[in-house]
């Protein structure tokens, strides 16, 4: 894979137009390993001069947050914010909905200051650039595909139209689920969730959610954050759906369709 390190350019007496920020489960969740080599695929193929920090990026500090230990999440957002800040980053790409909320809305008051953007936005901008061109009557043409709101990018920062509409390129009959934009309903991993086990009720969340997404009649699950595709995975699992219906993100959809 091409994908330099800050370190390497920064060496050379370059630096990168935007840093590929991975996060931990593009990192080392082997489904999610796919759609990181998915992205820097895209990346590549428009010549975007990209860079990632290798084993200099660490945790975001969300899940240590959203648990409950701040100390922790202060120390894990400076350390990050020093090698920010020290290599100078200005924009910064993510694929994970949690990575991005925290270093564009939570990384401010401690002093990283940068341009945050997920990788559904950056998606749509190149599509509408004209940079990103589909194959015509690609492998989506026509299938039904349903679009799972991720919290973090929907209700959290309001990007909604964005995955939306990197869908409608691919000329997939896009069909929404009862509870969507607003509405959605979170897959069940948020707030840390994902680390623990469910609490005690009649039915877990996931579970719900990929009811959800089997009423739409779509063959494919659209998500854009690894939780969301975590969860809704799981749920295909525990319906014995999965060898019929899809689970990918964003960034696979359009990779497989260049």
């Amino acid at each position: 894979m091409n994908a330099p390190t800050v370190a390497e350019l920064v060496a050379k007496g370059e630096t990168p137009e935007i840093l590929f920020w991975v996060g931990c489960a593009g990192s080392f969740d082997d489904r999610a390993k796919r759609v990181t080599q998915a992205f820097v695929k895209i990346l590549n193929a428009v010549n975007i001069k990209f860079a990632v920090l290798g084993t200099e990026e660490t945790c975001t500090g969300d899940p240590a947050r959203r648990a409950g230990n701040e100390f922790l999440f202060q120390m894990q957002a400076m350390s990050n914010i020093q090698v920010l800040n020290g290599y100078g980053i200005k924009k910064i790409v993510t694929a994970c909905p949690h990575c991005f909320n925290t270093l564009k809305n939570e990384y401010p008051e401690l002093g990283g200051n940068y341009e945050v953007v997920h990788h559904t936005t950056l998606l749509q901008q190149l599509i509408n650039e004209g940079k990103i061109k589909m194959t015509e009557g690609g492998s989506f043409k026509g299938k039904k595909i349903t679009y799972h709101d991720s919290c973090y990018l929907g209700r959290a920062n309001n990007i909604y139209e964005a995955p939306r509409e990197v869908l409608k390129a691919l000329d997939a009959d896009l069909v929404e689920m009862k509870r969507s934009r607003t509405t959605g309903l979170c897959c069940g991993a948020g707030g840390a969730q994902m680390f623990k086990e469910p609490e005690k009720g009649n039915k877990e969340i996931n579970i719900v959610r990929t009811e959800d997404a089997l009423a739409t009649g779509a063959t494919t699950v659209a998500v854009a954050c690894p939780f969301c595709m975590t969860m809704i995975t799981d749920g295909m699992k525990n319906k014995e759906k999965e060898d019929e219906i899809k689970v990918k993100d964003l960034a696979e959809l359009i990779a497989e369709s260049l």
